[in-house]
């Protein structure tokens, strides 16, 4: 590792040499979190670039502005491809934000917060809401305001003016926009984010009135719990992606945890190490909306987490699952999406309704009780459904049980 560091050379005249121990700080850091030696000579490649042209100018740590910073950047020769001086100039952008973070330089200034009219001001505070009172999290959250921002700009323009002169025209306009909204297409989902949005209003006194009464009822588009496979089906999907090394040891443990016990891939992404009790066999789920529960940890699940632990996994994050390249981060759930196309792929399934969808295991695993005969109690405990109206979506999909209270066929003749 001193090879690739230590390797100073005179590229300073003057004001440059200060960042050099900032420089080696920065390097040993990386190869710390497990980058690739290769990776971090790319690194102190580009830094010593960046160090050359502030010794050039003179310039110290109370001196890098933005437009000092901007101007450094700028300097630094150009690769011999578009692309190669795009990658080399994140990686100088990486060091100058790692020099701000530790203190060395000043940080960037911060934003204006926005003006109390203006339609930030109004999104945060709704963020805000959301947040606290009803505990949601940032991707919920996030779709929201961008709804809410299309209808404020729809009604108002790019000022808002006031919210007491919203009228249910207005709303029935917004619902029968064409197109997607905020990522989701028109209809109940436009309807449900609106509802959230003037209740708000109307609970925080920026409105008079109740809006959420005067948005209309629009159908709900099929239930998507239809969306399952068979027991048979998910195991060799489950499978399919486990190979003999970390990725498909982690792979295979994350299908098997949504599988078995139900969970969410958000819930999965966001597992920790410490989640884990071993001597009691149980697992720590951090659920929806902030809520926390304690489930049993089946004997192959557990085996199938211990092999990855044990071979495959990387990095010093106290996440459960990581990524295998440095600096090993957390995944998204959009790793999990990638994983159950690989697995379609592999298998050569056909998913159900035409469409893979990252909660097929949950509802599968719902299906399958319900058949083995669970009643929906039991199902909503195991997917820790906050409302029972959740769970009875199954009810349909329980023939035998729906065959008790179908009333006879009427014929001529039979008392009403």
């Amino acid at each position: 590792m001193s090879s690739n560091i230590d390797h100073k050379q005179d590229l300073e005249p003057c004001g440059g040499s200060w960042l050099f121990p900032h420089r080696d700080g920065y390097l040993h850091e990386l190869n710390r979190l497990g980058y690739a030696a290769r990776t971090i000579i790319k690194h102190s490649n580009a830094i010593d670039l960046f160090i050359a042209q502030a010794g050039l100018r003179g310039v110290d740590a109370t001196g890098m502005d933005e437009a000092v910073l901007a101007e450094l950047r700028d300097a630094v020769r150009e690769m011999r491809s578009a692309r190669e001086h795009r990658d080399r100039q994140a990686l100088i952008g990486r060091f100058v934000g790692w020099l701000a973070s530790s203190g060395v330089i000043n940080p960037p200034p911060l934003a204006p917060p926005p003006a109390p009219g203006s339609l930030e001001h109004l999104s945060e505070a709704y963020g805000d809401w959301m947040r606290h009172q009803q505990g949601l999290s940032q991707s919920t959250i996030h779709g929201r305001q961008v709804l809410v921002s299309g209808f404020l700009a729809f009604r108002f323009g790019t000022t808002p003016g006031d919210l007491n002169d919203i009228t249910p025209d207005d709303i029935r306009g917004f619902l029968d926009l064409p197109g997607p909204i905020g990522g989701k297409p028109r209809g109940g989902w436009r309807a449900l984010r609106l509802r959230s949005f003037f209740r708000f209003l109307f609970a925080t006194g920026r409105t008079r009135l109740n809006l959420v009464l005067s948005v209309p009822r629009v159908s709900a588009p099929p239930s998507r719990v239809s969306r399952h496979m068979p027991p048979a089906k998910v195991r060799q999907l489950v499978d399919s992606v486990h190979d003999d090394d970390g990725i498909g040891r982690r792979d295979f443990a994350m299908l098997l945890l949504m599988a078995r016990l139900g969970l969410r891939p958000q819930e999965v992404t966001a597992l920790q190490l410490d989640d884990i009790n071993w001597g009691a066999g149980e697992l720590l789920v951090r659920g929806k909306g902030g809520l926390h529960d304690r489930m049993p940890l089946p004997v192959d699940v557990g085996e199938a987490i211990v092999a990855y632990l044990r071979d495959g996994r990387v990095g010093r994050s106290r996440h459960l699952f990581v990524r295998p390249l440095a600096p090993h981060q957390p995944l998204s759930t959009q790793t999990i999406r990638l994983v159950l196309r690989k697995a379609f792929a592999r298998t050569g399934l056909k998913p159900p309704e035409g469409g893979i969808r990252i909660h097929l295991l949950r509802h599968s695993l719902a299906i399958d009780m319900l058949g083995r005969g669970a009643s929906l109690d039991e199902i909503g405990e195991v997917l820790r459904h906050r409302s029972y109206r959740t769970t009875t979506n199954y009810a349909r999909y329980d023939i035998e049980a729906l065959r008790s209270v179908a009333r006879p066929w009427p014929v001529p003749g039979a008392p009403r």
